[in-house]
This record gives structure tokens, sequence and C-alpha cells, in this order.
């Protein structure tokens, strides 16, 4: 079990940054610099959670604060690629002048940023693998509306472009898989094998990217 989520864990991290390095090479316009950016602040924020607890695994150091500490820097990259996503909607659609995309665009950042201010907070005990369902549900209650506005977004636009057509089906699996995860983990540890489809969601969503870089 160790060996193959730890090698899972590292060949997801290493795709993550290589897709994140290949589009920002191959395609240098805004949209390139938001699909990379996005890929490399994904990759780079789970690999805070994720190289903590692959060491985990292997050696006989106490890695709880790391491991809590990654969460937390996890749980705002994660909130920061989302918002990403968001404005790249807008520029593969030309949605920028848009007033009730801009509407959208504020309740969004209010959203990601009650989201950043409550994973802050002490709390959630992250240092010390706080597991409250409590804060687990408070901290993911503006998350699941960032979500809802992301998928809601993509899926009106699903017909207009080939390749991101799929987006916001990966984008609700993504969540579907993930919320129980973040909220009754604690409580039922078998929920966390759900992080294993929920991050093959987010190697499709980059697969996306490393596709409409090479167009």
């Amino acid at each position: 079990m160790k060996y193959g989520e730890s090698a899972f864990d590292i060949i997801y991290l290493l795709f993550a940054v290589t897709a994140g390095v290949i589009v920002l090479i191959r395609r240098k316009d805004s949209i390139g610099r938001l699909m990379g950016s996005s890929a490399l602040i994904l990759g780079a924020g789970d690999a805070f959670h994720l190289v903590p607890r692959v060491l985990n695994y292997f050696v006989e150091d106490d890695l709880t604060v790391w491991l809590g500490t990654g969460k937390l820097v996890t749980s705002i990259t994660m909130t920061i690629f989302y918002v990403l996503l968001f404005f790249l909607h807008t520029r593969l659609f030309n949605r920028e002048d848009n007033g009730r995309d801009r509407i959208c665009m504020a309740v969004l950042l209010l959203v990601a940023a009650l989201r950043t201010v409550i994973c802050l907070l002490p709390g959630n005990d992250w240092i010390n693998g706080g597991s409250s369902v409590f804060w687990g549900i408070l901290r993911n209650i503006p998350f699941v509306i960032i979500g809802i506005i992301i998928v809601i977004i993509y899926f009106k636009t699903r017909e207009k472009n080939r390749n991101f057509r799929r987006v916001w089906i990966y984008i609700s699996l993504s969540f579907l898989f993930y919320i129980p995860v973040a909220v009754a983990a604690s409580l039922l540890p078998v929920l966390g094998m759900l992080m294993l489809p929920k991050t093959i969601c987010y190697m499709l969503i980059l697969g996306v990217f490393l596709k409409e870089s090479s167009n």
C-alpha cells in the first residue's frame, strides 16, 4: 500500500510541475500563463502535503507538524487554483467585459478570501493534526461555493472549446471525491482512498492544459 500510494503521489507531483513548465514554454500569451501558473501552483501546493505524507511511510520521525502545515498550504493553493481557473475562463471566452461575470468574479474573490481566512484560524489546529469535523465543514463551505461557480461557468461554455468541453465534469468529480475526505476522513480513514480518483481528475485537467497549449 505505502509503495503504491507513494509512487502515485510522486508521479502526480512530477506530472503537475512538468505540465506547468511545458505549457509556459509552449504558449506565451495570457492564456498560457494562466494555465501554466495554475498547474505549477497546484503541484507546488500539493507537494507541501504529499512529500511529508510519503516520507511518513519511510521515516520514524514525527511529521505531524509538517503534515498539518502541508494541509494548510494545500488548502490555500487549491483555492488559488480555482480562482485562476475562473480568470482562465474569462480569457478563453473573451468575457472580461461581461458585467455579469464581473459580479461573479467579485463573489468568487470574496468567498475565496473567506475560505483563506477560515483556513488560517487556530481552530483548525493544523499543527497538531486537528481532526474536527466542525472545522472541516466550516472551511469547505466556501470552497464548495467556489467549485459550484467554476462548474457552472465551464458547463455553460462547454461547446465553445473542444479541449475544455469536459473540464466541468472533471471539476465536479474532484469535489465529489474530495469533500467526504475533507469532512469525515478523521472518523472513517478509509475515505482517504477517494483522494486517488480526485487526483486523477486534476491530472485530466492538466492534460487539457497541455492539449490547449499545443494549438
